[in-house]
C-alpha cells in the first residue's frame, strides 16, 4: 500500500515539475512578464468621433416655410385630451391654446394655474420656443407638470405650429438659411491679381489689373534705334 502510494505521489510530483517548467519556457518565449508592441500591428479600428456623421436635417425657417396645418391638426390630435384651441373654450388638463404662438409664456391662458417652471420662464411663445418646448417640455422647462414627452419629429414640430398659428395668429416667422457655397475658380475677396482694399498696389499688380490694350506706364525714357528720344525731338 505504501509503494503504490509512493508511487503515485512521485507521478504527480513529476507532472508537476513537467507542468511548472512548461509554464516558465513558454514564459520566456512569449514574452508573458514583459509584453512587447509588434514592430507591425494588424488593424486598428477608426471609431468615428461621438455625433459624427449625423444629419442635423433643415433649419427652422427652412421646415415652417414648407409646413401643412392640415398635417399639424393630425399630429395636434393627440393632444386634445388635455388642451383646447378654439377661441372662448375652457381650460382642460391644460391651458386653452387659443392665441398662444407669440404670447407670453406660462401667462396667455387666464385662469390656468400654471406651474413656476413655466410662469416663472421668462420670454414669449416664438417659434423657436415652442419648437424647443413641443420637442421636450421638460428639458425646456424642468420641473413642468406636463408629462407629454414631446414630439422628435422636426417636421411634426412645424406642422403643429403651423396649426396652433391658425387660432389667433402668430409673429413672422424666422427666414430659412441659404447655404453660400464657393464657385470653383471664382477669387475670393483680396484674392487673385487687383488692389486690395487698404493696402495700395505696387507696379505688377496695378499692370495685371489692367486690360490688355491698356498701357502699362514705366519709369523708363522712350528710346529709338539712336539712343534715347530727347524731349521734343
Amino acid at each position: 500500500m505504501d509503494d503504490k502510494f509512493n508511487t503515485a505521489s512521485g507521478w504527480v510530483l513529476f507532472a508537476g515539475i513537467i507542468a511548472l517548467g512548461a509554464s516558465i519556457g513558454s514564459g520566456m518565449y512569449f514574452h508573458a512578464d514583459s509584453p512587447e508592441m509588434p514592430e507591425e500591428p494588424g488593424y486598428f479600428i477608426d471609431a468615428p468621433e461621438e455625433g459624427a456623421g449625423e444629419d442635423a436635417g433643415p433649419d427652422l425657417g427652412t421646415l415652417l416655410a414648407s409646413a401643412d396645418a392640415a398635417a399639424g391638426e393630425a399630429v395636434f390630435a393627440k393632444c386634445t385630451a388635455c388642451h383646447t384651441i378654439e377661441q372662448g373654450a375652457a381650460n382642460g388638463i391644460g391651458p386653452n391654446l387659443y392665441g398662444v404662438m407669440g404670447a407670453a409664456i406660462g401667462a396667455h391662458a387666464p385662469g390656468f394655474a400654471y406651474s413656476s417652471a413655466l410662469s416663472e420662464h421668462g420670454g414669449e411663445w416664438s417659434w423657436e420656443n415652442m419648437d424647443d418646448w413641443l420637442a421636450s417640455p421638460r428639458a425646456f422647462a424642468s420641473g413642468t407638470k406636463m408629462s407629454f414627452a414631446g414630439l422628435s419629429d422636426p417636421e411634426d414640430r412645424a406642422n403643429v405650429m403651423e396649426y396652433l398659428s391658425t387660432f389667433g395668429g402668430a409673429p413672422a416667422k424666422p427666414e430659412p438659411v441659404v447655404a453660400v457655397e464657393g464657385v470653383e475658380g471664382l477669387d475670393g475677396a483680396g484674392e487673385g491679381p487687383g488692389v486690395t482694399e487698404g493696402a495700395a498696389p505696387d507696379v505688377p499688380e496695378a499692370a495685371g489689373a489692367m486690360g490688355d490694350e491698356q498701357p502699362v506706364p514705366t519709369n523708363q525714357p522712350a528710346t529709338t534705334n539712336d539712343g534715347p528720344l530727347k524731349p521734343g525731338g
